[in-house]
């Protein structure tokens, strides 16, 4: 089993914030769905269409990504970027439906941002590694 570099036990600890954080989000969507947050007002039967689209939607993909994420697998990131391109779509791209909330866009576009950073990284190191065990032979 190869020894974990600085950059991969950095990036497992990346992945394990942005999973957290995915899971809190899951959290207040179905908070807001069974009207425990926002004094009942954001219960489903209550929300115009939209709104039930976009609620159930995130309420099963922020969980679900943040499950990915966690244990690392590959379909993690794949789906945090459906629950964050959903988000990025609804107060970024869709103000006069769902209101704006350019935070929430802003800490999306961090994330991915830094998610990028981090595969690069990995792949430059992975190919330095690469090329260093290489044998030529004649």
């Amino acid at each position: 089993m190869p020894k974990r570099t600085l950059t991969d036990i950095l990036f497992i600890l990346f992945l394990r914030l942005v999973a957290i954080s995915c899971f809190c989000l899951g959290l207040q969507y179905w908070a807001m769905l069974v009207g425990y947050s926002l004094a009942g007002a954001g219960r489903f039967d209550l929300l115009s269409l939209p709104w039930k689209v976009a609620a159930t939607s995130l309420a099963v993909l922020f969980p679900v990504a943040a499950l990915g994420l966690w244990l690392t697998v590959s379909w993690g990131p794949v789906l945090w970027v459906l629950a964050a391109g959903g988000q990025i779509l609804m107060y970024g791209m869709l103000p006069e439906t769902f209101g704006a909330n350019r935070l929430i866009v802003l800490l999306h576009g961090v994330v991915a941002l830094l998610y990028l950073v981090f595969r690069l990284v990995l792949w430059l190191e992975n190919r330095r590694h690469r090329r260093q065990v290489s044998v030529d032979l004649p």
